[in-house]
């Protein structure tokens, strides 16, 4: 038996990154609505996290444009809105598409291996039917692959863009859009996509990987356009 003394102990996390991952898991998952006014005071109290803490993780999320200050409201969680959708997903097309030119020329195995161990966590969310965990796992794979740019600008646009995606992707997974598709049924697609984009990166087949990427934009696109506008 090993003595206590060198066990090994779990470091615990700072109160800011607990008090930073509670309120970012609430946006995405809509718990926090949009336009709705985050005040401090509530946020200590539902939270049992001090104001400090609470403060430096509402400065990071600042930062990542999940939550925006105005004068008179204070901190609210940023609006989905049909225009900056709209932007968003231009934003991605344009982003994602081009990121090919460069990967299909770099030596990237490294992030191939990181997308597919994504890939296998969005399957696990899929058989929990975590729809958090599974836009967690889909956001990293796509992070992945813009890692394999090796482009510390690109990989910045990216992220951002991929960050205000985080809740439009909850909404896909999270609601019935197409009552003639199972909601399994998109999950398992997204699945399959990802392991066709997987295939034609490591083939270094860039026609056919644009293709793919093209597709699966559109699709989530389509999603989100048909559940905003029913």
């Amino acid at each position: 038996m090993r003595h206590p003394s060198i066990s090994k102990k779990i470091p615990k996390q700072p109160l800011a990154v607990i008090a930073y991952e509670t309120i970012v898991r609430k946006i995405i998952c809509l718990e926090y609505q949009p336009s709705q006014h985050l005040e401090e005071n509530q946020l200590v109290e539902a939270l049992g996290i001090g104001r400090t803490p609470i403060r430096e993780a509402l400065v990071r999320l600042h930062g990542e444009k999940m939550v925006e200050s105005h004068p008179k409201r204070g901190v609210i969680v940023r609006p989905i809105t049909l225009q900056n959708t709209k932007a968003m997903f231009e934003g991605m097309n344009i982003i994602e598409i081009g990121l090919v030119d460069i990967a299909v020329h770099k030596e990237c195995s490294n992030f191939i291996q990181r997308m597919r161990a994504a890939n296998l966590e969005v399957q696990r969310a899929i058989t929990a039917n975590d729809v958090f965990e599974l836009v967690e796992a889909n956001h990293e794979f796509h992070m992945n692959f813009a890692r394999c740019s090796q482009n510390e600008f690109l990989f910045r646009a990216a992220q951002d863009i991929r960050t205000e995606a985080k809740r439009l992707s909850y909404l896909s997974y999270d609601n019935i859009i197409d009552p003639k598709k199972p909601i399994k049924d998109h999950y398992e697609s997204v699945f399959q996509e990802h392991e066709l984009i997987i295939e034609a990166l490591d083939k270094k087949e860039g026609d056919r990987l644009k293709e793919l990427i093209e597709d699966h934009i559109r699709t989530f696109r389509q999603r989100i356009i048909v559940f905003m506008t029913s």
